[in-house]
């Protein structure tokens, strides 16, 4: 008998859900074929099988919340077909005890193994109070028992702030017990109504974007920009870097390569708080926002100080490509110092970004919308204008580094010519 269990997923994640079983019980399975899928906070990840053989036990609904370590599946050797999952453990029903035909043992003993496996399953870890890996940890280290910790979120998840406010807290007094809540009422009639349930991910974007702004000192600061200068660049250039890179040359790698010109000026925006320190980075991994099926996911494009125009738009294509087909690893979500999102490509004319904790600051690309712009004191002409914004934590950045910084990013993008002398 082989045991499946939950591989190591990274140094801060403990646990995930069973998103999808892709083989069922009395399916063969090869050698490293996918047996289930599992979400976590940041990606999905498949669950290989580690030698050939037939999938006997499920131990986990899809939806269920998994641990490390903990045993999902179980294979057994045969070359496959329906009957090993009723075969397997005769000996395991009290129905065996009186002669009875072969079909009526075949259901006996499948109706004994799913009460083993809800059994099982009821026994199994991580089946108590919802909360982050983060939030975890800390109760850990502080002795706190999640269950007895109140959140606010809405979908019941404990997150770090929960924690350390229960921290804080008086013990409270003995009660007596209330009353079980009445029932949700159903909908009045007429009035239809779908209930969804929040995937993994979408619960941790959810979590992590109420924890910045619990903790953050944000602030957003504008600005625009006269994209002619850009623009006819890549009408001039186009055909050439496509011949030279395959890849269409974007505004993404303009908007990198001036973002990593301003945070070399401006290191406090390329850091992090960890507790009274600030972290100052001195590499440039730059986070790009991409819209997947399960969410907003930023993947990193490394280095991005050390790479030419062709090789970040190759990084960019790649990674959006690998999001929106559910591809991204752990390696490429993580580690990031600095982030830029385009709302532009949806048609956004301004808007606010919120940070992407821990970095400390986030650039917003918006539309770009032909408006009169004043040339000189006499002349008005039509120009392709964008709106940009720049969050940041103001409990390190303060307003005349994030304006410079925003302003750096206008005069580079305005006359591109000096990002060919940027180290």
């Amino acid at each position: 008998m082989i045991e499946i269990k939950v591989p190591e997923l990274a140094e801060s994640i403990t646990e995930g859900t069973v998103a999808s079983w892709l083989k069922q019980p009395g399916d063969h399975v090869e050698k490293g074929e996918a047996i289930v899928e599992l979400e976590t906070d940041k990606v999905n990840i498949e669950v290989p099988a580690d030698e050939a053989g037939v999938l006997e036990e499920q131990l986990a609904g899809e939806g269920d919340t998994v641990q490390v370590g903990q045993v999902i599946a179980r294979l057994g050797s045969g070359s496959g077909g329906g009957t090993a999952v009723a075969t397997k453990t005769k000996t395991e029903t009290p129905a065996e005890t009186a002669p009875a035909p072969a079909e009526t043992k075949v259901e006996a003993v499948g109706e004994a193994k799913k009460v083993e496996r809800r059994e099982e399953h009821v026994a199994s870890p991580g089946k108590g109070p919802i909360a982050t890996p983060a939030a975890r940890k800390l109760a850990r280290e502080k002795g706190i028992d999640l269950s007895a910790v109140q959140t606010s979120d809405p979908i019941g998840r404990i997150n770090v702030h929960d924690v350390t406010s229960h921290e804080s807290k008086p013990a409270p007094k003995q009660e007596a017990p209330k009353a079980p809540a009445a029932p949700p009422q159903p909908a009045a009639s007429g009035k239809e109504e779908e209930r969804i349930k929040m995937t993994r991910r979408r619960q941790t974007i959810a979590n992590r974007l109420v924890e910045v702004q619990q903790t953050a000192a944000m602030l957003t600061t504008f600005n625009e920009i006269d994209m002619s200068a850009v623009m006819a660049l890549r009408k001039r250039r186009q055909e050439k870097f496509v011949k030279d890179n395959d890849v269409k040359l974007g505004f993404m790698s303009f908007f990198t390569k001036a973002a990593v010109a301003a945070l070399k000026r401006m290191p406090y925006l390329n850091a992090e708080i960890q507790g009274n320190e600030i972290v100052l980075k001195k590499y440039y991994d730059i986070g790009i926002a991409v819209s997947a099926p399960d969410g907003l996911v930023v993947p990193v494009v490394r280095e991005a100080d050390r790479k030419n125009f062709g090789e970040i738009e190759k990084d960019i294509l790649h990674l959006a490509d690998k999001a929106r087909n559910n591809k991204l690893g752990l390696s490429d979500l993580t580690g990031g110092t600095f982030t830029i999102t385009n709302g532009g490509v949806f048609g956004s004319l301004l808007s606010t970004p919120i940070l992407n904790g821990p970095q400390v600051a986030i650039l917003g690309m918006h539309s770009i919308q032909l408006r009169p712009i004043a040339i000189d004191a006499e002349t008005m002409e039509n120009r392709p204008m964008m709106y940009v914004a720049l969050s940041y934590d103001h409990r390190i950045v303060d307003g005349r580094e994030a304006v410079t910084f925003l302003k750096h990013i206008k005069d580079m993008i305005e006359d591109p010519e000096q990002l060919l002398f940027e180290a």
